[in-house]
This record gives structure tokens, C-alpha cells and sequence, in this order.
């Protein structure tokens, strides 16, 4: 494999497809001279979007055809079973056989990590991969995991979650010991089911990771934790929660500043606090998923991705080959097992 990252992209998956995808990828090779791309997808489709590009971003793109499509509401068995030649497939056979270093889809998630897990495996020391996101902060952002790939989940998967999420904070961040919090419902010793107190127990005794034990659902969006640990299910309650949320205040704020002149006049004077508001807590700049726990780093954008956030989700993935993620969990889990 060259020594310049190279990243295989589903450019068929999501509600775009090449609309968003090829445009995306052309907008980080622009900034990342260093960088291959592969496009899987249609061929003849694919070839007719390079047609209309500069000799030296087409240098750096290749495609690989695939002749078949995962659709969002294709069921994950059916995608696993008869579109082995399907686009997102393709993309994650690439990262298996080393000739990309990461794959990135906006696809069907379910069929995404069906895929990913059957292709790719789990590391050592890992049962189930775990799908983490950024969710902003008062101070940043946080890391939360999983976010729906495991609805049930034992306090031996929670550890094992915990000890990704805390690699990936490292790697993300930069941070040497990032905060880990186990989601419950108080801080107490007391509350929470049987799941996150075992779990709790366990956290206690892994070494290497900087466990600050319960933290509460409010504690997401303050500076007070790195990593945020819990279930899918409750993960992606919360996650749609949140966006719910965020959708409704955006929503009251718009109606209110068209209220009368009055108020769209303060709009007006406004216009820069709400901008700066709008950019600090734009969903699209936290967008790409990861699938942490497999042999290989596979990314997931949004299916309804613009250019911007699914450049996003490339440049997640850029990150994270550079910075040799799935090695450095893999080692991290190794030193666990020994002990």
C-alpha cells in the first residue's frame, strides 16, 4: 500500500449519491495533496462527474466499479447476502485486502456494520463494534458510544466500549487521559440496573483508561466528561433526543424573529451572535460515525450529508488512519487481556 492515506468511498450510498459524494471528495483533495480516493460505484457514472474536473484532482481519484447499490431500506441479511457486489461492499472489501486504508459510506447503517463486521471481524478482546459520534459541548465536544449498533449489551460490552472510546479521545483530541463517564441515570453508587453497576465494577479495575464512573445525560453537553459510555438503545434515544431538540429551539427562534417588524429588526442586529450560534452547534461539522472494534476503520456519514458534512466524514477518516487508530486500540486491548 502507498504511504499516502488512501480512503475507498461507497459513492452510490446516501440520498445523493455522486451529487454529494464526488464533490465532497474533490473538496478535500483540494486542501489534502497528500491523499487518494477511490470512488466505488457505477463506472460510467462516476467517470462522467471526473470528466468535468482539473487533470490534477482526477490524479488523485480512481474508481472501481460495483455494479450493484445497497438501498436504505434494503433489510442488512438481504445487503450481506445478495449484493456482494454492491458499492458499499466493494469499498469495505478494499479496506480488507489493504488496498484502501479506510472506507467511508453515507449508506444504510444497519447493512453498513452487517457488512463491516462480516467482512472486516473484530479485533481481539472486542464482542460487538460499537458506533461512536461528537456531540457538542459547552467546552467542545464529546464522544458517545454506542450510539444504536448493540441495542442489549452485557457490562463486559460496556467495558469494552469504554476502553475504544478512550483510545479514540486520545487520537481525536489529542488528549493524553480523557475523562470516561458511564451514562446512568445519577452519580450515585446506588442507582442505575444491574447492567451499569456490573459494568461499573468492572470499569474500576481496567488500567489505562481515566474512569471517572457515573455521569448523567446533562453531563453530555457539559465539560465535565471526554467519553460518554451506554447502551444502543439508550444511545440512540438520546442522540434523537437531542436533535429532536435542537430542531424545535431552531425552529422557536425562527418564529419568533418573524413575529412582526419589531422582532425582525433584532434579527437583524442579531445576525452575527445567530451565525456564530448556528456554526457552534451545526450537526454537520460533528458528521461521520466511526465503527470502532473492527479490523479496520469504516466510517458512516449521514445519509442525508451536504458536501460540507460529508467532507466531514472524510477528513474523520483521514484522521484516523494518520493517527493509527484501530493499532492503538488493538494495543490498548492487548495490554488489558494480559492483565
Amino acid at each position: 500500500m502507498s504511504d499516502r492515506p488512501i480512503i475507498a468511498i461507497d459513492a452510490m450510498g446516501g440520498d445523493f449519491g455522486p451529487d454529494v459524494v464526488v464533490p465532497a471528495a474533490v473538496k478535500v483533495l483540494e486542501n489534502n495533496k497528500n491523499l487518494d480516493i477511490i470512488l466505488v460505484g457505477d463506472q460510467q457514472l462516476l467517470e462522467s462527474y471526473l470528466s468535468k474536473l482539473s487533470p490534477s484532482i482526477v490524479n488523485q481519484l480512481k474508481i472501481h466499479h460495483a455494479s450493484e447499490k445497497v438501498e436504505m431500506d434494503d433489510a442488512p441479511a438481504m445487503a450481506l447476502r445478495k449484493k456482494k457486489d454492491s458499492s458499499m461492499r466493494v469499498a469495505i472489501n478494499l479496506v480488507h485486502d489493504n488496498t484502501a486504508n479506510a472506507a467511508v459510506s453515507a449508506g444504510n447503517t444497519g447493512a453498513l456494520m452487517a457488512t463491516a463486521k462480516f467482512v472486516l471481524k473484530t479485533l481481539k478482546g472486542i464482542d460487538r463494534p460499537a458506533i461512536v459520534s461528537t456531540m457538542p459541548s459547552l467546552c467542545g465536544h464529546t464522544h458517545m458510544l454506542d450510539l444504536g449498533a448493540n441495542v442489549d449489551c452485557s457490562a463486559e460490552h460496556l467495558a469494552q466500549f469504554a476502553v475504544m472510546g478512550s483510545v479514540l479521545a486520545e487520537v481525536m483530541d489529542n488528549n493524553d487521559s480523557p475523562k470516561v463517564g458511564l451514562l446512568n441515570i445519577g452519580s450515585e453508587a446506588m442507582k442505575g440496573n444491574a447492567q451499569v453497576k456490573e459494568a461499573d465494577a468492572l470499569l474500576v479495575d481496567v488500567k489505562g483508561i481515566n474512569y471517572i464512573g457515573f455521569v448523567e445525560a446533562d453531563d453530555i453537553y457539559h465539560s465535565s466528561v471526554d467519553v460518554v459510555v451506554c447502551d444502543g438503545f439508550v444511545g440512540n434515544v438520546s442522540l434523537k433526543t437531542a436533535e429532536g431538540v435542537a430542531k424545535m429551539i431552531s425552529q422557536f427562534m425562527k418564529d419568533e424573529f418573524k413575529r412582526n417588524w419589531l422582532t425582525k429588526l433584532a434579527a437583524l442586529i442579531a445576525l452575527p451572535v445567530l451565525k456564530a450560534f448556528k456554526d457552534r452547534i451545526d450537526p454537520r461539522v460533528y458528521n461521520g460515525a466511526s465503527f470502532l472494534g473492527l479490523r479496520g476503520i469504516v466510517i458512516k456519514s449521514h445519509g442525508g450529508a451536504d458536501i460540507f458534512a460529508f467532507s466531514k466524514a472524510i477528513e474523520t477518516a483521514i484522521q484516523q488512519v494518520e493517527e493509527n487508530l484501530t493499532q492503538r486500540i488493538a494495543k490498548q486491548l492487548e495490554q488489558n487481556l494480559e492483565r
